[in-house]
């Protein structure tokens, strides 16, 4: 079975909140930048020569900070401009120094956090890296001349000057973009962690929705099967007495009296089950309540009464020595007799009718055949045969239904026991 590649996921778009938010924090870093360079001019701190005009410093420092108004949007072009912006303002010695370089280093973190194109964003940040080098080392290249005439005065350590504020530089360096570039990668794995978090999560919540309605699906089709046992196999009784009544009323009071006597009985009986089934269906933890209370096995020899009162010659027998069974094959045996007793009464059109239980080694069996004629095909779609093979199946047994070949019908199921329950 192939299955699709794994799509590489992309970090969703910034949401109207987070674009908002970066427009307040470029509108103050811009402020700030701008309160910064008026604080540089008024020291008269220019690092990289003399400076161009007001309009010109302004120009750049808002070419530095504003554009962080888009960084989640459009990370690559955010990085761009400001790097592009930031190494030409110090090519025009424009006094750039904390914010803008706050500045340079959000954007880089965020290309690394928010870039959608994972390559790109990568070979961008590492660009932007190596141009910024490359601008640091070409800067002190230049200025070369001005670093070595500097009196350094104070100057005691074992290093010679010149070269110390070279490494100072590159080192300084090194820790700034080395850390823009850290930060980012580890925000995006953060997020890509979450995003994958979030999908096993809801994942979870479908399997187990999924599960629940499996099992709400299989507690229905258990329900009905047992109503259907209970109601149909009680309910043919009672029609068959009933039509006993019927045609014995005017001739025969006594036979009119038993049958309604029967009718009365059967009809107890079957509202007891439906009490007993509505019971556990109220109780939520009443699943062992039915089991402990279901029929089982036992009570076949009720079922051969019922038949027996309903006007048929019905036998029972037990063969083998019988040993606890499980309950649940216990009730599923009892339910297939009912099962079978059930259409005898109602269809077949049947005077005789045999059930014998069978202990064998390592499975019981129960056998039920009559001598009259299904109106239904054998294998026919009726809930009653549906119910017997879902029975079966269960327990990993086998079912038989049809004709016998000296005329009349059988049903014979049989059904593994487990260790346990075996002789």
């Amino acid at each position: 079975m192939s299955t699709a590649p794994a799509v590489p996921w992309r970090r969703p778009a910034p949401t109207a909140g987070q674009r908002r938010a970066d427009a307040w924090i470029a509108l103050a870093v811009t402020v700030l930048a701008l309160f910064d360079l008026a604080l540089a001019r008024s020291i008269g701190a220019f690092p990289f020569g003399s400076p161009p005009t007001l309009p010109e410093q302004v120009w750049w420092s808002l070419a530095v900070t504003a554009p962080l108004a888009w960084r989640r949007r459009w990370p690559v072009v955010t990085t761009v401009v400001i790097s592009v912006a930031f190494i030409a303002g110090q090519v025009r010695s424009v006094p750039l120094t904390q914010l803008p370089s706050g500045a340079l280093f959000a954007a880089l973190y965020t290309l690394g956090a928010w870039g959608p194109d994972r390559r790109m964003a990568g070979r961008v940040r590492v660009g932007v890296i190596v141009a910024m080098f490359a601008w640091l080392g070409l800067s002190l290249a230049l200025r070369m001349d001005q670093l070595s005439a500097a009196p350094f005065t104070g100057a005691v350590g074992p290093v010679p000057p010149v070269l110390a504020a070279i490494i100072d530089g590159v080192l300084f360096n090194l820790i700034f973009f080395g850390f823009a570039y850290y930060f980012g990668e580890l925000s995006w794995l953060a997020a890509r962690r979450e995003h994958e978090l979030r999908t096993q999560a809801e994942e979870l919540r479908r399997s187990r929705a999924e599960a629940a309605e499996r099992a709400v699906m299989g507690e229905r089709v258990r329900i009905a099967r047992e109503l259907h046992d209970v109601v149909a196999h009680h309910v043919s009784v009672m029609g068959v007495q009933a039509a006993a009544c019927r045609r014995v009323l005017d001739r025969d009071r006594d036979k009119a009296r038993a049958a309604l006597a029967a009718i009365e009985q059967t009809a107890r009986t079957a509202v007891d089950e439906l009490r007993r089934m509505l019971g556990v269906l109220r109780d939520r933890g009443g699943t062992e309540a039915a089991r402990s209370t279901a029929a089982g096995v036992e009570q076949v020899a009720e079922l051969v009464e019922n038949a027996r009162e309903a006007g048929l010659t019905a036998t029972v027998g037990v063969y083998g020595d019988p040993v606890p069974l499980p309950r649940s094959v216990s009730q599923a045996a009892y339910r297939i007799v009912q099962e079978a007793v059930t259409n005898t009464v109602k269809h077949a059109g049947a005077t005789v009718l045999d059930v014998r239980i069978r202990y064998l080694a390592r499975e019981i069996e129960v056998d039920v055949s009559d001598d009259g004629r299904p109106t239904k095909p054998p294998g026919g779609g009726g809930l009653g045969l549906i119910g017997m093979r879902e029975r079966v199946a269960v327990h990993d047994g086998v079912l038989e239904v049809g004709p016998r070949p000296d005329g009349g019908f059988r049903v014979r199921a049989r059904i593994p026991l487990t260790r346990e329950g075996a002789p």
